[in-house]
């Protein structure tokens, strides 16, 4: 028993300090949240001031002062500048192009030559017709003289018969006679006409190898050379149609679709401000020629003829165009000016209408009382002042206060 006490009195469990220990592990673990929840709240914080002074895009405009009684824009349209004289020239006859007298740019008058076709055949059929009316003149000088026979033999014979010297039957055959010269030359007459319509025919063919200009014009394009065959349209698959293509430069319009919507606002006669995309610092007067009286089913729209009152050579055909369509003048110059803006740049919020006034690198809000619409804008009556700038269309975060970098609209 003794042995058995003993035995069991030595034994024990060993430990291993290996320093993992339960104490210090869960402290560990708390240091690591503690850092990461720092981390996130810095991350925040950053991005929050990042955010928050980013400054916001927005278009701006300018608040302007206009005078009632001067004409103000009430619609815009966009359009291309169309010459209404324009043709495509091309020959009457078929034949090779043996002379070409102009070239792109050219200014060319009305019945100028502007080339040939080959005439040889044109010419010697013209011969041909001229001498055959030289030989139906001589034909009608014959007939002439045996009329005159014909007419003095009677005569005598009418005399003799009374004398009782020649028989009745002298005289029918006499008569005979002068009928059938009468008949020649009416026939001599009638081949002296068509010789002269065929010496006409000829004449028209060998016209119509020569190309000619139908108006004063410019030439725009040139779309055959010499040497190529060229003929009438459709007249062959493999020839040359049109020689140039030429257009009157002064009878440049500026056509503009209108929507049939707006079609009320515009009447002939109606002043409008032109403005090229190639010359957009250029403003040309204009004014409403005509309102093609049909509508585009497809685009609901109506086609507008603006004439360019004071057009220059810079204008060319199918040059883009944009056009204001102005409001009737008053004709009062002392009415008081009116503040406007773009009507996008007032919102209501709440029960207020604002707009928000660009100040520096900020947008500031601002109360406004609202009046009517000025042409395309509106007006102001009271809260602004001219040539304070203001955002066009603000978006929907945009508060008093924040950061926006302009554009201008």
């Amino acid at each position: 028993m003794e042995t058995k006490m003993m035995d069991l009195s030595q034994l024990k469990i060993e430990r291993k300090d290996d320093g993992e220990r339960p104490g210090p592990r869960r402290k560990n673990g708390k240091t690591v949240w503690i850092a990461i929840t720092v981390v996130l709240i810095i991350a925040s914080l950053v991005l929050y001031r990042f955010l928050a002074f980013t400054p916001e895009p927005v278009e701006v405009a300018t608040v302007e002062a206009v005078n009632p009684g001067l004409p103000t824009p009430i619609l815009n349209a966009t359009g291309y500048a169309v010459a209404q004289r324009r043709a495509a020239v091309a020959s009457k006859g078929t034949g090779r192009l043996v002379e070409l007298n102009v070239r792109e740019g050219d200014r060319i008058k009305k019945g100028e030559v502007i080339g040939r076709l080959e005439s040889a055949d044109m010419a010697a059929a013209l011969a041909r017709a001229r001498a055959n009316r030289a030989v139906a003149e001589a034909a009608l000088d014959q007939a002439k003289a045996e009329l005159n026979e014909a007419a003095l033999a009677y005569e005598r014979k009418k005399k003799l018969i009374t004398e009782a010297m020649i028989s009745q039957a002298d005289l029918e055959m006499a008569d005979g006679r002068l009928h059938r010269a009468e008949a020649s030359v009416g026939s001599a007459e009638a081949g002296i006409k068509a010789a002269e319509a065929a010496v006409r025919s000829a004449e028209v063919d060998l016209e119509n190898t020569i190309i000619r200009a139908p108006f004063n014009g410019t030439v725009l394009t040139k779309n055959a050379d010499v040497g190529e065959v060229v003929a009438p349209f459709g007249s062959a698959a493999t020839a040359k149609a049109a020689v140039v293509t030429m257009a009157d430069m002064d009878s440049i319009q500026i056509e503009a679709d209108v929507s049939e919507s707006n079609l009320e606002k515009i009447q002939t006669g109606q002043r409008c401000e032109i403005t090229l995309d190639a010359y957009p610092d250029t403003m040309y007067d204009g004014v409403v020629e005509a309102i093609v009286p049909t509508v585009d089913r497809a685009k609901a729209t109506v086609l507008t003829k603006i004439r360019i009152v004071n057009r220059d050579d810079r204008v060319l055909p199918e040059m883009s165009a944009r056009v204001a369509f102005l409001s009737q003048p008053s004709g009062r110059s002392d009415q008081k000016p009116l503040i406007t803006i773009p009507p996008g740049a007032v919102i209501t919020r709440g029960e207020r209408r604002i707009v928000f006034i660009v100040r520096g690198e900020r947008a500031e809000e601002q109360p406004v009382e609202a009046g009517g619409p000025i042409g395309n804008r509106i007006e102001i009556i009271s809260g602004l002042r001219p040539g304070e700038r203001i955002v066009t269309n603000p978006p929907a975060g945009l508060r008093d206060g924040d950061r926006v970098r302009t554009t201008l609209k």
